[in-house]
């Protein structure tokens, strides 16, 4: 069975370091903040992975059509954005169409905050499995295989001069920038210094084992990391949530009630619900200070996935 018939890719990861560089073998391009996304555009059909292999199609409906895009089979890499008033990526926007699952509210909002899916890269094309080669080879094929629409565009990227593009992001408070090894291999699930990220704001995922409740309403979050198959506690965290958030984590509470997992640490904290890891949350932070703690951390957004 070749690539495209498996669909179970594992997206390609990025090693983060904290200074822009300027260098020759390297393309640069945005840092977009949204959504990671396999695409798989057949024939007569579009099938959207996430990074975790969550079929996410039907939330995205606007999407449904862009394999007509693809003048042959193939496997695209990229981000699902909802673009702002001013232009720029707007996450939150894209957090509440993530988190809808009426199809009549999500086929409205395909039409009021319509999404794109920005690809970077390509690795799969008319029959052929691509990640063997090189990036600036996988560029140039992508932009052969895509013709872009308002739906579908391919990310720009300039080549040497990461240091201007970056200090350009932090001017217009975007994320950041990502640099690419002009000869480095598409490489499934793994992270190295051939796709590099550096951001202006960093985020981490972690999983929500825990919230306090208070009037009938979400107060805070306790957060946890999978480290060697065990839960480590991380933070506890006041959460300005959405109703819709709030409302999805006491749903989930109820119906995963879990055993108090940190003893110690919350022995004398009785108004904890303790529930089982199904939600992921987003926390997007300044720095990590000298002891590990995140430095203004602001939850960013809560996924199912």
């Amino acid at each position: 069975m070749d690539l495209f018939e498996q669909k179970n890719i594992s997206p390609m990861l990025l090693k983060e370091i904290r200074e822009p560089f300027d260098d020759d073998n390297y393309i640069f391009e945005l840092k977009l903040d949204g959504i990671r996304c396999i695409a798989y555009l057949d024939k007569d059909k579009t099938i959207l992975a996430n990074k975790r292999n969550k079929n996410i199609s039907l939330i995205y409906p606007e999407l449904r059509e862009i394999h007509k895009q693809a003048n042959a089979r193939c496997i695209l890499d990229g981000e699902i954005i909802i673009t702002g008033k001013n232009g720029f990526p707007d996450f939150f926007a894209l957090q509440k169409r993530s988190l809808l699952n009426d199809k009549f509210k999500i086929e409205m909002a395909s039409k009021i905050a319509p999404v794109n899916f920005v690809a970077y890269d390509i690795l799969y094309y008319d029959g052929k499995n691509l990640t063997n080669l090189d990036q600036m080879a996988r560029k140039k094929l992508l932009f052969k295989a895509i013709k872009e629409n308002k739906y579908i565009s391919i990310s720009r990227f300039i080549e040497n001069q990461g240091i201007a593009l970056f200090n350009q992001t932090k001017n217009l408070g975007l994320e950041g920038i990502v640099a690419k090894r002009k000869d480095g291999k598409y490489k499934f699930g793994k992270r190295s210094n051939e796709w590099i990220k550096i951001k202006n704001l960093h985020d981490e995922d972690f999983f929500i084992v825990g919230l306090t409740i208070e009037d009938g309403s979400v107060k805070d979050l306790i957060l946890a990391k999978q480290e060697k198959n065990k839960l480590v506690y991380k933070a506890k965290m006041f959460a300005r949530l959405s109703q819709q958030e709030k409302s999805l984590l006491l749903t989930t509470a109820l119906q995963n009630k879990s055993k108090k997992p940190f003893s110690e640490i919350f022995k004398d904290e009785k108004d904890i619900v303790w529930i089982k890891p199904k939600l992921v949350c987003t926390v997007q932070y300044m720095m990590l200070t000298k002891d590990g703690n995140m430095r203004q951390p602001v939850i960013k957004g809560i996924r199912s996935d």
